[in-house]
């Protein structure tokens, strides 16, 4: 190996440095100061010295952002702490509704206003990115909140990234944001893509999706993605601040990770709707897309206390800006049959652009708001897109109505199948009456039978569903455990192997949960929660299906509308039938002591998990504590009974300790469990 002259090493950490200021430079502070020339000529003059002197190569360099060979498929990651979603408001008294919720939760006066770090909000895609010892070794996508696909490799080509921190980071830190494209790299890459002779990108945010989730990193690495960083999932042992989410942010920027530059602390509901209305004046002169701004309760140990509702936190709230909106003609109105048989009218239109995307199709939603908006055949209509929402039909534009104009009338029968359409008094949508024979219903029933919230059943998508049920080898998910290698690799596009690897899926999703089950069965009314209480209510099926309307009001958080949905489906001759051959084939689930008995030993104590137990997974661990009645949340408060603690516990040991929390471990655990709370 040649000697590498001290002149030669310190000008390869002069290029680095210089084409580490300009990415940051170009990405996160919108002030280019090198020219694309200048940046490529310093960027293949660093290339040279280290193709010459390869043991000064380090993974960080910038060199080493080109991209790799292609991979096969993108690895599932899971995430430490779930990536969650935030509720969404558009008016001035959702806002003031959230400020009110908030300072009655956390006992402040009229007097008193809530701090708040307000910030804009990204329209890209969110992803963690996780350093041990300074050094990016994860990065994945949110996926589905709990786990994301892993794009560590495509990540480490995004310019704005740092592969390295600067030293005093913690051991371990978990950064997540949200990766675009600037409005200018996108124009550029349209302007590419049309040289090409190749499809255009329709907005930012598709091109940054299409580009983030390449098999070929080299072609991620070829187009310019960025990364702005909006708050952070885990850390170790570190400098990181501990008491407001807007110091979290300015530690980040001094890390060098780009940080929105138009973030803000403001008080009270007042400095919300200012914040809001600033951003919204300077949202065209931005040089990335947003579609709103995010306000989080500053305060961390606030945001603690607060917690999570279902899948979003109840310390923050998208305020999203109003809907872009085109006119257009409506062509014609089709129906489409939904899971549940609802009976959808949906306009057809001449071809527009809304925000960035050509919508030929709106939604007209049921028959009442057809008739309300008295939208016709022929009309021209205000149509509104607000990010991915489906489009629909805001107005008619009755001034231009043609002479021909008609009036929509909802069909009698099911247009997929013939049967009868009915409508029951009280709903707004009109029913397809023939369940699951209706194929319409019965591809999404099974759909969302194996999907992954459900049965969980690994291959089976959309496509394979709908040849399975075209070609009459599939009716109800019953069925599904009937079929064999011979009939799938007989299937268009389906060979041996992946038949068999359908096959072996299909067999391992038979030892599921009740929940996921319930969940499965496509009840109308009923989601992953409420299949959850329902699971642990009754503790197994058989008592669940022979419930009446007034037990199903029992169970917390159920009311007479989702009680006679469930009570209907279980009284349906053919639905039992259905679930008997389920049970039949083999499909099974641990059974649990139904916290409607006088033994549900934990009645409504709160738990928390933290590390990892002995035996118990987390999620078996929770399935317990809730099957005993009682909560599991993923925050120490003073509302907390429990921290139940296992191998390398994480700060919420610390904040039992000082809170003076009960810290059990497993075994203490499965006797509370078991035996109830020594009283």
């Amino acid at each position: 190996m040649a000697r590498v002259p001290s002149g030669v090493r310190a000008r390869a950490e002069e290029l680095r440095k210089q084409i580490t200021d300009a990415n940051y430079a170009y990405y996160a502070e919108d002030s280019p100061f090198l020219s694309d020339a200048e940046y490529d000529r310093l960027f293949r003059e660093l290339q040279e010295i280290e193709t010459r002197f390869p043991d000064i190569l380090s993974e960080d360099s910038p060199t080493q952002r080109v991209g790799s060979a292609p991979l096969s498929k993108f690895e599932s990651v899971q995430h430490a702490t779930p990536m969650l979603s935030l509720n969404n408001a558009f008016d001035e008294e959702e806002i003031m509704a959230f400020d009110r919720r908030i300072r009655e939760s956390l006992g402040f006066d009229d007097e008193r206003a809530v701090t708040y770090a307000a910030e804009p909000k990204f329209d890209g895609l969110a992803v963690s990115l996780t350093y041990r010892k300074g050094v990016l070794v994860l990065g994945a996508t949110r996926g589905d909140g709990s786990a994301g696909e892993d794009v560590t490799v495509n990540l480490r080509t995004v310019r704005s990234i740092p592969l390295r921190l600067t030293a005093g980071a913690p051991g371990t830190l978990e950064v997540r944001g949200e990766v675009l494209m600037l409005r200018r790299d996108f124009e550029s890459l349209n302007r590419q893509q049309a040289e090409r002779g190749e499809k255009l990108f329709a907005n930012p945010r598709n091109a940054a999706a299409g580009s983030l989730r390449q098999l070929d990193s080299r072609i991620t690495a070829s187009r310019r993605l960025t990364f702005f960083a909006y708050g952070i999932g885990g850390k170790g042992n570190g400098p990181v601040p501990a008491d407001s989410h807007s110091h979290q942010l300015d530690y980040l920027q001094s890390l060098h990770f780009p940080v929105a530059g138009q973030r803000d602390v403001v008080k009270g509901v007042d400095g919300l709707l200012r914040y809001y209305r600033d951003i919204g004046e300077q949202r065209a002169s931005l040089p990335y897309d947003i579609d709103g701004v995010v306000y989080k309760v500053d305060s961390l140990d606030a945001q603690s206390a607060l917690g999570f509702v279902s899948r979003a936190p109840r310390f923050a709230l998208a305020h999203k800006f109003p809907a872009q909106e085109e006119l257009t003609q409506v062509l014609d109105i089709d129906v489409q049959v939904g899971r549940t048989g609802a009976l959808t009218p949906v306009a057809r239109l001449e071809p527009v652009r809304v925000g960035g995307v050509t919508v030929t199709n709106a939604t007209l939603h049921n028959e009442d708001e057809i008739r309300r908006k008295d939208v016709r055949i022929g009309d021209f209509v205000m149509v509104r897109r607000a990010g991915d929402v489906i489009p629909e039909v805001v107005s008619v534009v009755t001034q231009r109505r043609p002479r021909n104009a008609r009036q929509f009338v909802m069909p009698a029968k099911c247009p997929v199948c013939g049967s009868g359409v009915e409508r029951t008094e009280g709903e707004a949508a009109a029913r397809c009456t023939a369940g699951l024979f209706c194929p319409a219903q019965r591809k999404q029933a099974l759909w969302h039978f194996a999907s992954r919230r459900a049965m969980d059943i690994d291959g089976l998508g959309e496509k394979l569903i709908d040849q399975l049920v075209d070609a009459d080898l599939l009716k109800t998910p019953a069925d599904l455990f009937d079929l064999s290698v011979d009939t799938l690799s007989g299937l268009e596009r389906m060979a041996e192997k992946s038949a068999g690897n359908v096959v072996a899926a299909i067999g391992r999703s038979k030892d599921t949960t009740l929940e996921r089950f319930i969940y499965a069965l496509g009840i109308r009314n009923v989601g992953e929660q409420t299949a959850k209480d329902l699971a642990a209510f009754f503790g197994d099926l058989g008592p669940l299906t022979s419930a009446s309307e007034e037990a199903l009001q029992e169970v917390p958080e159920i009311g007479p509308v989702v009680a006679a949905s469930v009570s209907r489906f279980f009284a349906e001759p053919h639905n039992q039938q259905v679930i008997q051959r389920l049970l039949d084939a083999g499909v099974r689930w641990d059974k649990r002591e139904p916290r409607s008995s006088a033994k549900a030993a934990l009645g409504g104590r709160t738990f928390v998990l933290t590390g990892t137990l002995p035996s118990l997974s987390r999620e078996d661990a929770k399935a317990r504590i809730e099957a005993a009645g009682g909560k599991v949340t993923g925050s120490v408060s003073g509302k907390t009974d429990y921290v139940v603690a296992g191998e390398a516990p994480g700060s919420k040991l610390e904040k039992a300790a000082k809170l003076g929390i009960n810290v059990i471990d497993e075994a203490a655990l499965i006797e509370l469990v078991e035996n109830g709370p020594k009283e």
